[in-house]
């Protein structure tokens, strides 16, 4: 799912949006309908946003447009109300577009001389992208960056420079059926115990949901690993992450795997579940937890399952902790209108009103401060997941990352389904990922 470089002082996960911030709104992308289409031709006054075309295929860039910007389904009829009105400011044509995967769209689009002149992301695409030399530095000043999360701006540099706008931040926690689980769980066994009471009584189907699949997730394994002192890679003195020591055979990393193993082993987890399958199963009031983030919210809502969000809790009685994500702006390195693309993502995507839109979309908490303290005093949930990652360690930007996601999810698919030991699958993890980043 969703990695950057950045200083130690920075690793303070999402504690820092509340700890370090006053005020502000989150991102919300609630009940505003899109932007009306009508821009015609290439007249400089052109205010609409313009149409995107839909389907499957890579978009497809209308030369005649001034500002173009690629995003997700779910976040274009905001972009569509904010392209709108920045094009009405500059008089300039602003389209925005629907890629259903930006990262491979933008970098073939990019390398062809036809991309778009902004990108909404993931922070874990920065390094990728900064090494294909596909996007540029963005120019937010010292005053604008101290009123977002410190964190969140942490997440968006590359060896000391900016390179994005965030908007929001995620981690996983535990989100529980509070009919099935009324109390919050201090230990992984008390969830086992108690959602096996639950399952033996005929109240639920499952003890604890964790999206695997046969392929894995290691975004989900890695607090298994972590919480016993492994990982993916070690981290330098100033915080950031050193590919060179690589952690997935560490011991730390093994006493993970072998929980993981013996929770596989008495069917508590399980590759038949990934994320649709899991979220099924909890939207239908059949399981008492579920380890997942913010993104299973909204469907759990329409289920009408009462629920309450926990920090993820002790497993062998190690503390267990996500990874934090940021969600971000990108400015491309071959904008066709450099100075509107660096105009938009610093400031429109940097205003209160912007965030708390997009907040509303997902539900991820909000990178800009003001736009947190907003729609934390009226949304719990905001401090849930705020509590669920004040110790998250951002994930690693670095490239050398894009070698890791494969090998060591299919290594806790394996180990889950008793295909091999922790010890040997994840050397064989290991070994397959220090010469993935050494090919480069």
């Amino acid at each position: 799912m969703h990695k950057r470089a950045f200083g130690a002082a920075a690793i303070t996960g999402v504690a820092a949006l509340l700890m370090s911030a006053c005020g502000g709104s989150s991102p919300t992308a609630g009940s505003t309908a899109p932007a009306p289409s009508g821009a015609t031709s290439d007249s400089a006054t052109t205010t609409a946003a313009a149409p995107s075309p839909s389907g499957t295929a890579a978009p497809v860039r209308d030369a005649k447009v001034d500002l173009v910007i690629w995003c997700d389904n779910d976040r274009k009829p905001i972009l569509d109300k904010y392209g709108a009105e920045f094009g009405k400011a500059n008089g300039i044509q602003v389209q925005v577009q629907v890629s259903t995967d930006v990262r491979k769209d933008f970098k073939d689009a990019t390398n062809a001389g036809k991309g778009p002149d902004v990108i909404v992301g993931a922070h874990d695409w920065l390094g990728e992208l900064v090494a294909n030399s596909s996007v540029e530095p963005v120019q937010l000043s010292a005053d604008q960056q101290s009123k977002f999360a410190p964190q969140s701006i942490a997440a968006a540099k590359f060896n000391g420079q900016l390179y994005g706008v965030p908007y929001a931040v995620e981690n996983i926690g535990i989100v529980r059926n509070t009919d099935l689980a009324p109390d919050a769980p201090k230990t992984f066994e008390e969830m086992v115990e108690k959602g096996t009471a639950a399952v033996q009584g005929g109240k639920a189907t499952n003890a604890v949901l964790l999206q695997v699949s046969k392929t894995g997730d290691a975004y989900h394994a890695y607090p298994f690993l972590k919480a016993f002192g492994g990982g993916v890679f070690a981290q330098k003195d100033n915080g950031d992450y050193d590919p060179s020591k690589v952690l997935v055979n560490s011991a730390g990393s093994v006493q993970g795997g072998d929980q993981l193993a013996a929770l596989g082993k008495t069917g508590v987890l399980s590759t038949n579940l990934d994320l649709p399958v899991a979220e099924s199963i909890f939207d239908a009031g059949k399981a008492p937890y579920f380890m997942t983030g913010p993104w299973a919210i909204d469907k759990a809502k329409k289920g009408n399952i009462k629920y309450a969000i926990s920090p993820l809790p002790t497993i062998g009685g190690k503390q267990m902790e996500p990874f934090l994500g940021v969600q971000m702006f990108y400015v491309s390195a071959k904008a066709k209108n450099d100075a509107f693309a660096q105009e938009f993502v610093t400031n429109y995507v940097s205003r209160k009103d912007l965030q708390v839109d997009m907040f509303n979309i997902g539900k991820r908490p909000p990178a800009l401060r003001e736009a947190y303290t907003e729609v934390s005093a009226t949304d719990p949930d905001v401090k849930s997941w705020f509590e669920a990652g004040k110790n998250a360690l951002p994930m690693p930007n670095i490239p050398a990352m894009n070698s890791v996601w494969g090998p060591l999810g299919q290594a806790e698919a394996d180990i889950i389904s008793q295909k091999a030991g922790a010890k040997a699958r994840l050397d064989a993890a290991q070994a397959e990922i220090v010469a993935n980043i050494a090919k480069g």
